[in-house]
């Protein structure tokens, strides 16, 4: 069972594939949820984009079950 920490993992989501009804998780990060309670938002480069967009944090997908 995983454990609960202060610094979980989340995916960056691209804002302008958002806009285009894209989901597209280009980057995997983590924060101090303690320290910096607010969402992240960093410019990052979108491969499908092909340009520097924001990122902003999303939610990871849910894990397939067997």
């Amino acid at each position: 069972m995983a454990k609960k920490t202060k610094r979980p993992s989340f995916p960056l989501l691209c804002s302008e594939c958002k806009k285009q009804g894209k989901t597209i998780r280009n980057y995997v990060t983590n924060r101090n949820v303690i320290n910096t309670p607010e969402k992240m938002e960093i410019m990052k480069f979108c491969s499908v984009c092909r340009k520097r967009t924001l990122h902003t944090e999303g939610k990871m997908p849910p894990h397939k079950k067997r």
